[in-house]
């Protein structure tokens, strides 16, 4: 059984000090939320650690005490991966927050080697500018960029507009720092360009959502700056154009920076917010961006622009200048802002489809929109296949509500029915769980849970995200 709380306040002050111990009231309704509507309970308290063995501490103190450790950055995540409890589970066990507010330097930039270690506190926009001054550049780009933090990132592999051609978070980290669960401190990958000594450990805690250990300091690779870009909008009159469209660009062989689709729903709020002069009368806007050598850039801008026009763009937009660029980009960057004007809930939902199963899923996410009687803004990264279903809603009402849990059965059923899965981005947590764990193979499940109780024998770690909590004999394993 897990310690009393108070005996838990003792050893954690012991810990960190007096001062790095946040168990007021209003700091536990603070750090009740992430971004993610509907999923919300105060942590025991919230912890902010000064140096790395301070974290492994926390984690043999919980441990030993019984409480549950969830690593929060910014609190920017979607799936309720930083809420500190499960709000399905009765009771539970008391769970701590640990913060990283001051462990935000970049510790180093190497150019030779093309590669910086930062602290996991560090904003990406920040690392973004950094780098950048010197000629480099760091290429995912999550839509909450000027306030995520890096150890989120590396936490839930995020992805970002520029993810079709160069990936996401985790094909850029080279290697990570911190402690294990049970509190030993780990150190994976380095500044190697190969290295195949065992088990490739770093991608199993990319994307492991908080569940496999606390990130103290990370390595990333940084590539070149690309010489120029080019960036052009497309608009439709029928929103499956603007999907077929990404399907046949792909088919052309080449695979611009930025392929992002709006329908109009997503792009009236945008101008309604931001009045850079969409048309309204658009059924979808396509967002297209190449960047490289600038003969390739040019030819590359040529082809989008042919094959948009070729496949029903009533209109097609140029950018001839950085400024113009960046007032065709707001179309996209601003979508979720501007549509959670809208209505009191927003829901920004996570599908991913193969990219020729794209122009059918997004009918399919109009039909069943129209089907359930609710409100949805689609935009999204169609590139790489990936949609954001976004329901606009009132938590209030819950005969809407009803619609709109019917709704979501059906939009994942739909996906994973094309090959799809239920999140390419914002992961699983608590908010994705039931339908990972209904619409995924069994043995990928079981899979999941044997590697987690290996690294987490008393589950301590970000208790119940993912899957759904194990019954555990009341003896620690210490």
């Amino acid at each position: 059984m897990p310690e009393s709380d108070d005996s838990i306040l003792q050893r954690l002050r012991e810990i960190v000090g007096d001062a790095g111990v946040l168990a007021g009231e209003a700091d536990r309704q603070v750090f009740a939320y992430d971004g993610t509507p509907l999923l919300h309970r105060p942590p025991l308290c919230a912890v902010a650690p000064t140096a790395p063995a301070q974290v492994g501490d926390v984690l043999t103190a919980a441990n030993e005490l019984g409480f549950g450790v969830v690593a929060r950055g910014s609190g920017t995540g979607l799936a309720g991966g930083a809420v500190p409890f499960d709000p399905d589970e009765a009771g539970g066990r008391p769970c701590v927050v640990i913060l990283f507010p001051k462990w935000n330097e970049i510790e180093e930039i190497d150019e030779e080697n093309l590669t910086a270690w930062v602290q996991p506190g560090v904003i990406t926009q920040t690392l973004h500018q950094a780098v950048e001054a010197r000629g480099l550049f760091y290429p995912p780009d999550p839509g909450s960029q000027r306030v995520c933090t890096i150890g989120g990132n590396v936490a839930m592999n995020s992805g970002g507009l520029r993810g079709l051609k160069y990936g996401v978070t985790g094909d850029y980290v080279m290697g990570i720092e911190g402690y294990l669960p049970t509190g030993e401190f780990f150190r994976v990958g380095g500044k190697n360009v190969k290295d195949v000594a065992g088990y490739d450990l770093k991608r199993l805690l990319v994307g492991s959502e908080g569940t496999l250990g606390v990130f103290t300091r990370i390595l990333v690779r940084l590539v070149p700056a690309p010489r120029t870009s080019r960036t052009l909008l497309a608009a439709f009159s029928r929103a499956v154009d603007g999907a077929a469209t990404v399907r046949a660009i792909i088919a052309q062989k080449i695979i611009p920076a930025t392929l992002e689709f709006v329908d109009n729903t997503t792009l009236r709020c945008v101008e309604d917010y931001a009045h850079v002069g969409l048309p309204l009368d658009a059924e979808s806007l396509l967002l297209m961006e190449t960047d490289g050598h600038p003969a390739q850039v040019e030819e590359e801008a040529e082809i989008m622009l042919r094959t948009a026009r070729e496949h029903g763009a009533t209109s097609v937009e140029v950018a001839e200048t950085a400024a113009e660029a960046d007032r065709l980009k707001t179309a996209r960057r601003m979508a979720f802002t501007a549509l959670a004007r809208l209505r009191p809930t927003t829901l920004l939902e996570d599908i991913t489809v193969p990219r020729s199963e794209l122009p059918g899923m997004v009918e399919e996410v109009a039909r069943i929109a129209k089907r359930n009687d609710i409100l949805v803004g689609t935009f999204g990264h169609a590139g790489d296949g990936n949609l954001h279903p976004t329901i606009l809603c009132d938590e209030r009402d819950s005969a809407e509500m009803a619609r709109v849990d019917r709704a979501l059965d059906e939009l994942f059923e739909a996906a994973v029915a094309r090959g799809g899965t239920v999140t390419g981005e914002h992961g699983v947590g608590l908010a994705k769980r039931p339908y990972f764990n209904r619409l995924s193979v069994p043995g990928t499940l079981e899979l999941t849970r044997r590697v987690r109780d290996a690294v987490d024998p008393n589950g301590v770690l970000n208790p119940s995200k993912i899957l759904p909590p194990t019954v555990r004999s009341e003896t620690l394993v210490v």
